[in-house]
């Protein structure tokens, strides 16, 4: 039974260089990673500011739902990213704001996390978060697929036109985002550097 991390291959992504021994351990692993990933997002989502004019409040969600995606791959992202809604809409305040269930209008935004974070996941797993440059790309596309079902979420749910939804539901966290990406541009590759050496 192997107690070491395998070595970085170029389809593995982080989660997969935690050691999994045999295939029952792998997927208890795998269990516990999915739990975990739901749980970062819920507390990551409690750091929240309102923003004002905006139903929706800057939080640490959208970092975490990113992070969860290159760290554990596209399928148990999507799980991890599922799980955490049907929790949420089941009851549990772990939504931003402590809010929960599926009436809010930012629901759309949570619908769009776990296709978020299958893609990046699945970016990772081509290489996508080695790099500074891959991470940022890798970073920007999960955020405009969260936009792309979170803003016109938005504006059906609370009646206004598109552009004012683009207008409050976007372009007030662009720099925020930007700042996110900065942050896993450096976090990324470093992490994978350090496994690298580990392995070695």
């Amino acid at each position: 039974m192997s107690t070491a991390a395998a070595h970085p291959g170029p389809g593995a992504v982080l989660a997969d260089m935690l050691p999994a021994g045999t295939a029952a351990r792998a997927r208890v692993r795998d269990i516990a990673l999915v739990a975990g990933g739901a749980a970062l997002t819920g507390v990551a989502a409690q750091f929240a500011l309102p923003v004002p004019g905006s139903p929706v409040p800057v939080s640490g969600q959208t970092f975490a739902v990113l992070l969860v995606g290159v760290s554990l791959g596209p399928l148990r992202a999507f799980a991890s990213l599922l799980l955490y809604a049907l929790i949420g809409m089941a009851g549990m305040p772990w939504f931003a704001e402590g809010a929960s269930g599926w009436g809010m209008p930012t629901f759309g935004y949570i619908l769009g996390f776990g296709l978020a974070a299958a893609a990046v996941g699945a970016l990772a797993r081509r290489g996508g978060d080695r790099t500074m440059w891959r991470t940022a790309g890798t970073m920007a596309v999960g955020t405009v697929i969260i936009y792309a079902i979170g803003v016109p979420y938005l504006a059906l749910a609370t009646g206004m036109g598109l552009g004012q939804a683009v207008a409050v539901g976007m372009l007030p966290f662009l720099i925020g985002d930007a700042l996110k990406a900065a942050l896993a541009m450096g976090a990324l590759p470093l992490a994978w550097r350090l496994v690298g050496r580990r392995a070695d």
